[in-house]
């Protein structure tokens, strides 16, 4: 049973884990009248979509994610979002990934950075960071790169989470939606 709130940030799926999710699957079971559909945003796109003064800059830079980053936040605002107990906790300690990640396959670079779980880039100073952070947050998501799934009745959905953000839209209080996901392990991000 995963959470109501779990998609409430652009994020790509075990970030946060030293082996991130290579992909994730979705399978619609039931769904709301009006809204819940899902927001997959091309990294790829994005980082090539860069300026070369940027991509430059991001040459070689890691960061950190992290489970923990807006868990406490999203309790404040949601009361079915459990507390984490100390051996929980101790079970998601940060990971370190680079800012721009190279797909094994094909070779092709995409950034590898999200709002819900990167909490700060290595190296820098924290207001760099903070500045950097947020100017990749709001480049990567930008209307271009964005594709809109609403969903159908019995849709599966693929991703690579190596490649892809994703994010999910608000359901009305009143009704459902039931999407059962199954996550394929990565490995470690180069």
């Amino acid at each position: 049973m995963g959470l109501g709130d779990a998609g409430a940030y652009w994020h790509s799926d075990l970030s946060y884990k030293p082996k991130p999710a290579m992909g994730s699957l979705l399978h619609a079971q039931e769904l709301p009248d009006v809204g819940g559909d899902t927001l997959f945003a091309d990294q790829v796109a994005a980082y090539e979509a860069l300026p070369y003064t940027l991509k430059q800059q991001l040459v070689g830079l890691l960061a950190e994610h992290s489970y923990l980053l807006k868990y406490e936040a999203l309790r404040e605002r949601n009361a079915f979002r459990p507390a984490l107990s100390a051996a929980q906790v101790a079970e998601v300690k940060p990971a370190v990934h680079p800012v721009v990640r190279t797909d094994p396959q094909t070779g092709r670079k995409s950034l590898f950075v999200s709002e819900h779980f990167t909490t700060r880039i290595l190296g820098l100073p924290e207001a760099r960071s903070a500045a950097l952070l947020a100017e990749l947050f709001a480049h990567s998501t930008q209307p271009q790169f964005v594709y809109r799934h609403h969903w159908r009745d019995r849709d599966m959905v693929f991703w690579d989470n190596r490649a892809v953000l994703h994010l999910a839209t608000g359901v009305p209080a009143d009704q459902r939606r039931k999407l059962y996901r199954t996550t394929i392990e990565g490995d470690v991000p180069v």
